[in-house]
């Protein structure tokens, strides 16, 4: 069988599955549409029989997407390999729409997606205020604080094994500090504004950095280094075209961690004290007042905010590490 036999045969099984897992969604749908107070599906348990046919259907159907994403090449293998983690979230969502519904899940303990797809919308500009008061201010300005600091830490004690040996029991020590036993002493000594939040996000992003920068110019590879030394490099020489290069799989390592554990911070320091706005102070106040639709609403902002900022991050470390291996394996 050719490679283009094979390929017409796995686009017709893809094309069958998914059918099943659009039938599937559609009748989901359409009872979620006409029945619109919850509970009605326990009158009826037939709706169960959609939670074995929408699995099944979406297993097959990622299992072919997968086959027809390792035979594409270029922009169709790119978006096929999108689709897959596409469906997979969409199923998800059918999933829990179609059971907090049917066993009529009260709100307070879990939200259908559709409501908290309302609130989002309705809630939009508030949202965004907090957001902007949370990440564009706390969150950004620590991440950059805290990451640059410890780089440039860790170009300082690079040749010093005097202050690692100092340095990185106390950032073992610091790692080790709980954020809720942080925020409080920042709030005392920044106020209670976003500068107290990017404090506590300056002291869990520092060390990661630190770190993970000394682990990367450690590896340079000892053939380019004595390369360097034949040619008598200097040290700004040899940490340009040696150390930084081999470091930066290393440092972007960081980048991505820092970007989450930040947003984490800001928002846990929030709940010691803060304006009135905020992404913390949100959700704080919400579960107070038991309004855990606009709750699950400011971490859905959270989730988008956190996985945009972790992939711009994994495109810029593709473009700037495009001659290393694990990038070249990925792509």
């Amino acid at each position: 069988m050719t490679k283009a036999d094979m390929s017409k045969g796995m686009s017709t099984d893809i094309n069958r599955n998914l059918l099943i897992l659009v039938g599937a969604v559609a009748l989901l749908l359409s009872l979620w549409i006409t029945a619109r107070e919850p509970g009605v599906y326990a009158a009826n348990p037939a709706w169960m029989a959609l939670i074995p046919l929408l699995l099944v259907g979406g297993w097959f159907a990622m299992s072919r997407l997968t086959a027809l994403g390792e035979l594409a090449e270029g922009l169709g293998k790119r978006l096929l390999n999108l689709a897959v983690p596409a469906l997979f979230a969409a199923i998800l969502i059918a999933l829990w729409q179609m059971i907090v519904t049917g066993f009529a899940v009260p709100s307070v303990l879990l939200p259908a997606p559709s409501t908290i797809g309302h609130t989002f919308i309705t809630q939009l500009g508030t949202l965004l205020t907090d957001f902007r008061q949370t990440w564009l201010k706390a969150v950004l300005a620590g991440w950059l604080i805290g990451c640059l600091s410890g780089f440039g830490v860790a170009l300082l004690i690079d040749r010093s094994p005097f202050l690692q040996k100092g340095l990185l029991p106390i950032g073992n020590i610091m790692s080790s500090i709980p954020i809720v036993g942080i925020a409080p002493v920042m709030v005392m000594w920044f106020g209670f504004d976003w500068q107290s939040k990017a404090a506590v996000v300056v002291v869990m992003t520092f060390f990661p950095m630190l770190v993970n920068t000394l682990a990367g110019l450690q590896a340079s590879d000892n053939l380019h280094l004595n390369l360097l030394h034949t040619y008598a490099g200097n040290r700004r020489q040899t940490l340009w075209y040696a150390q930084l290069p081999a470091a930066l799989p290393f440092i972007f390592n960081a980048l991505k961690i820092n970007s989450t554990l930040a947003l984490i911070g800001a928002i846990v320091a929030e709940f010691f004290g803060t304006p009135i706005v905020g992404m913390g102070f949100r959700i704080s106040t919400e579960v107070g007042r038991m309004n855990m639709d606009m709750v699950w609403a400011t971490i859905l902002v959270a989730a988008l905010a956190g996985s945009i900022s972790y992939g711009l991050l994994v495109l810029l470390e593709r473009r700037l590490t495009f001659w290393h291996p694990s990038t070249r394996s990925a792509g």
